[in-house]
């Protein structure tokens, strides 16, 4: 670790668009599966977030633009009234906490299924997911997504701008585009998944120009200060294949660059590679680092302080942890103090109520649970 726990950039304030965050510590976006089954919010999700309002910035978990964007089933969206009431609830909370939100707007593309959505999944390409995915009975083989037309690209565009308005009433700071993991934009990004022979495959510039057309919007739609992208240049989640990541994230970055958006939010970020130190460099605006950890397990004890001060270090402007904030409701307060982490319970991560999700304990009822009983 890089100073101590007083001296840490972690706990220095930063600049975020036209935001000023307390301190460099991001909650990452966390698919928990906790919203109801037609994607509004679930009244304990103002709870969860709310308790981790201390992060300097929470990016709220993926959220679908729309019903054909769906993935998994119980993930939140924001494509109708109901889900901006759901969503006002939880910004309500946080912001009475003292916290900001950002919430992150995810389109499956060929993740997503016929019993979970209702619908076919679309993709860039009729490339099928090789793995079985999850859906209301249970785990499924993937289908065989429908290819996009030219038509459905704009009106899905236009989907993550009105998605991002709604976001907006509903009392967010701003939205972070998920071009990450496998999903949708990742997927046109992917020289494998993406067998298109028109403007919207085939070259770097044509297998971007989706992404760039959906942050575009999105900024056009709420203002760039407000917009954050996120990208995973060569993860393999959700059977992600790319071959050419040397040229496609810089170009990726460099057509948004001037663009003047909040921030880059770059997953498992290594300061070793040199990807990672050219989009540093070319990137002008605040980049945010979700350091590469062991995935699922070990999970690192210091809950990954360790490698977010190295991508301080390398330049990184604020650090991402999942993990940590999933187990940790405060987080920060535990790093001021050098405190122990509470263990992560893996089998409550997806789906259920209150066990494994706002029952974890802060400091002061830790110790309570420690304390001998008098007898």
């Amino acid at each position: 670790m890089t100073g101590s726990a007083l001296t840490s950039r972690l706990f220095e304030p930063a600049r975020l668009g036209s935001l000023h965050l307390p301190n460099r510590l991001v909650m990452a976006p966390l698919t928990r599966n906790r919203a109801s089954a037609d994607g509004v919010p679930a009244p304990i999700m103002a709870t969860y977030y709310a308790q981790r309002a201390s992060a300097g910035l929470i990016i709220a978990e993926a959220t679908t633009p729309n019903a054909v964007g769906q993935t998994y089933p119980d993930i939140p969206a924001i494509y109708h009234d109901g889900h901006v009431a759901g969503w006002r609830r939880v910004t309500g909370a946080v912001r009475a906490a003292g916290g900001t939100m950002f919430l992150q707007l995810q389109h499956g593309g060929r993740i997503g299924h016929p019993d979970t959505s209702g619908l076919t999944p679309v993709a860039p390409s009729p490339v099928v997911f090789p793995d079985s995915i999850h859906t209301p009975g249970g785990p499924r083989p993937g289908v065989v997504p429908r290819e996009m037309t030219v038509a459905e690209i704009r009106s899905t565009v236009d989907d993550f701008a009105a998605a991002a308005r709604r976001a907006i009433d509903a009392g967010f700071e701003g939205v972070e585009v998920h071009g990450a993991n496998g999903y949708l934009i990742h997927q046109f990004l992917s020289d494998v998944i993406n067998r298109r022979g028109d403007a919207y495959g085939g070259s770097v510039a044509g297998r971007i120009r989706f992404a760039v057309e959906v942050v575009e919007a999105v900024a056009d739609a709420i203002g760039p200060d407000r917009v954050g992208l996120r990208i995973a240049p060569g993860v393999t989640a959700n059977a992600m294949r790319e071959h050419d990541i040397e040229h496609v994230y810089p170009a990726l970055v460099g057509a948004l660059a001037n663009k003047g958006l909040a921030y880059l939010h770059v997953v498992f970020a290594d300061p070793a590679q040199p990807l990672f130190r050219r989009i540093r460099a070319d990137w002008r605006a605040a980049l945010i680092a979700n350091p590469s950890l062991p995935w699922p397990t070990p999970f690192p004890a210091d809950g990954g302080r360790h490698a977010g001060e190295r991508l301080l270090a390398a330049g990184a402007d604020l650090i991402s942890l999942g993990r940590a904030f999933l187990a940790n409701p405060d987080l920060v307060e535990r790093f001021r103090r050098g405190a122990p982490l509470n263990p992560v319970r893996v089998e409550h991560w997806y789906g259920g109520g209150e066990l494994g999700y706002t029952d974890y304990p802060a400091l002061a009822a830790a110790r309570e649970e420690r304390a001998p009983v008098a007898v």
